[in-house]
């Protein structure tokens, strides 16, 4: 009974992991499924993709382990964030396709309502913007569009969830329809300062409010997972979104503590403690985690294309066959090359917040080849994590610690993170365990189940794999920065 499966929903794949009494891995198991785009900036998902394949792999990942449901002890989740799914409380069918975090259908929605000079109460009561990633104008669009939707809701047939509703649901056979704090928080429907469903935010979208989930802490009594599913009874005891996860996995349980993951995008949190700070810089205010009644707040910027730069590299201009060759490419390159990619592929994220802008090149030379692609590419990611380092230290001075904690996929590249201490002045620390989504999921379910340990005992259990600490003078640090900050100005005015 000493073991934690911990489902791990993400935009592209689902993966499913056993952890031991100990928190560490000893099976798993992933499954992608299919991206659909039915029109341009439109992304989706199949919501029963999502559910079949996180049936499967947590399924495969007891064969791996050898292990049968009886033996795990709690289910952790944490998911794909702002994701919208809308189903039928009697038939479980969804009425439309779950809407990604990625989708920009919704963007003329939220140019009218801040044109009604609506962002404001937005932002006092969310501590978001208004954009597009959210799940609130998602769930207008489905209760607008899709035909018979709106009076299905407001009889009270239909629910509303992001992914870790939708998973919860059908693992308890339609037992519950919850979710958790920080989840919550991303839908643009909740108020974090008092902690509930907001009713103006709600008249504001028109939004039924019997279509919402509860809320609970992240580490709570979520239900429990019925025996046909997985073989035996299974109570799911923690959820995070995936962002908010990996600020647990990676212990920052600490006001002024800071974690970046580099996957697909880039995701910056540096928790605040037990303030809300309202950002002046365009970053969000949001929640960190919610433990034992008590919300932790958290700053956060978003890259829209951090990791997702490099595939390009290798599926779009295939300069790469793999990842991994851009280390070596950016090594040979040539340092009197000043090459500037800024990847605004599906827009520019915090602190600009443009949707609509497109990604552009400058400083090309006749001499400019893969290499200095590579190196471009790779630094692209620091320059855009300066953009939020800088930015939160104007909306929170230079209180609490100054290392930055990295995870992801990118932060397994050496030149990368050198890179990102140079261009940042911080020192970047690597950890030995890089799953830290999955951890924190696990660790919340085994928190709550009593098998493992607090907070602090937790966050004495982190273990540093490589620290990187700035190599660069301040002043090529200031000529290098300045160049990308014009680069940026030049491609939001195209």
């Amino acid at each position: 009974m000493g073991h934690i499966l911990a489902i791990d929903q993400g935009t592209t794949s689902t993966r499913a992991i056993i952890f031991n009494a100990d928190m560490k891995i000893i099976a798993s198991a992933q499954e992608e499924f299919t991206q659909h785009f039915p029109a341009s900036g439109w992304v989706e998902h199949d919501a029963d993709d999502l559910w079949q394949t996180t049936l499967r792999t947590c399924r495969a990942a007891l064969a791996d382990a050898k292990l049968s449901a009886s033996d795990v002890a709690a289910i952790g989740i944490t998911n794909q964030r702002e994701t919208t799914v809308v189903w039928d409380r009697k038939t479980g069918l969804p009425v439309h396709r779950a809407i990604v975090w990625q989708d920009r259908r919704t963007s003329d929605t939220c140019e009218s309502l801040r044109a009604q000079g609506a962002e404001e109460t937005v932002t006092s009561i969310t501590g978001l913007l208004l954009d597009p990633y959210f799940s609130g104008t998602k769930l207008a669009w489905v209760l607008n569009k899709v035909e018979g939707v709106r009076s299905r809701a407001e009889a009270g047939d239909l629910l509303f969830g992001t992914v870790d509703s939708w998973l919860v649901w059908n693992l308890t056979n339609g037992a519950r329809h919850v979710t958790d704090a920080t989840n919550a928080a991303r839908t643009m429907l909740y108020d974090i300062h008092q902690g509930c469903w907001s009713q103006q935010m709600c008249d504001l979208l028109d939004i039924p409010m019997n279509m919402l989930p509860e809320v609970h802490d992240c580490a709570a009594e979520f239900g429990v997972s019925d025996a046909q599913h997985l073989g035996a009874p299974i109570p799911i005891l923690g959820i995070a979104g995936d962002q908010q996860a990996a600020t647990v996995g990676q212990a920052c349980f600490q006001a002024g503590m800071l974690k970046s993951t580099y996957g697909t995008g880039c995701f910056a949190l540096l928790n605040t403690g037990d303030t809300a700070v309202r950002s002046t810089n365009r970053l969000l205010t949001t929640i960190a985690y919610q433990l034992d009644g008590k919300t932790t707040y958290a700053l956060e910027g978003s890259i829209f294309i951090a990791g997702a730069v490099v595939q390009w590299l290798r599926d779009g201009l295939k300069i790469i066959t793999d990842a991994s060759e851009t280390q070596s490419l950016s090594v040979n390159s040539d340092p009197s090359e000043s090459v500037i990619i800024v990847p605004a592929f599906t827009g520019l994220g915090a602190p600009y917040w443009k949707p609509d802008c497109r990604g552009a090149i400058f400083g090309l030379t006749r001499n400019t080849g893969p290499e200095e692609f590579a190196r471009a590419a790779l630094e692209s990611v620091g320059y855009q994590t300066l953009d939020l380092l800088d930015a939160m230290r104007s909306d929170w001075g230079t209180q609490g610690s100054a290392a930055l904690r990295v995870d992801g996929g990118m932060s397994a590249s050496d030149w990368t993170m050198q890179f990102l201490s140079n261009i940042t002045g911080a020192q970047v620390d690597r950890p030995i365990v890089l799953e830290t989504t999955a951890m924190g999921a696990a660790w919340l379910a085994g928190y709550k189940a009593g098998i493992y340990p607090s907070q602090e005992d937790f966050a004495r259990t982190w273990a540093l794999e490589s620290s990187f600490t700035p190599q660069m003078s301040q002043n090529i640090r200031t000529e290098k920065y300045s160049a990308w900050k014009r680069a940026v100005a030049a491609t939001i005015e195209v």
